[in-house]
């Protein structure tokens, strides 16, 4: 008879049980968090813009300087259990967002697959779409569209 397989262990347990390196990779590695945004003064609705932190490694979509970017990037918001359900500009595919809601991660998400290319061959993360925000001098000439 076959033994069933553990689950991993984003499907049992919480955000706050998880470990700092269980955390961690929850992470994609899509970048998407790491791009600057707008916000309309009139309706608050938050906008993307294409320009990323400068702190973003564009090809890797990692951060370069992770350790230190709060430090850094004043304005930079570290995600945690508290605030991932409800940070209404994480994408819908983040991990975070996800499993704060109980649902899945996808096929493609690196814990998943098992590969940390599949977030880039999936076209989910910013490495073909960014550029430096160091390279722009109006932001709102790089709004996303929806």
């Amino acid at each position: 008879m076959d033994q069933a397989q553990p689950k991993p262990y984003w499907e049992t347990k919480s955000l706050t049980e998880m470990s700092t390196e269980e955390w961690e990779a929850l992470c994609d590695g899509c970048g998407r968090c790491c791009l600057n945004k707008l916000q309309d003064e009139d309706n608050g609705k938050i906008y993307l813009t294409s320009a990323a932190c400068y702190l973003l490694d564009i090809d890797s979509c990692r951060c370069s300087d992770y350790q230190n970017r709060k430090q850094r990037m004043s304005e930079c918001i570290s995600l945690s259990p508290d605030n991932t359900g409800w940070l209404e500009w994480l994408p819908d595919t983040c991990g975070y967002r996800l499993r704060a809601r109980g649902l899945p991660l996808p096929d493609w998400h690196p814990l998943v697959s098992g590969d940390p290319d599949s977030v880039h061959q999936a076209g989910i993360s910013v490495r073909h779409l960014a550029i430096s925000e160091l390279d722009v001098d109006d932001l709102r000439d790089y709004v996303l569209e929806d």
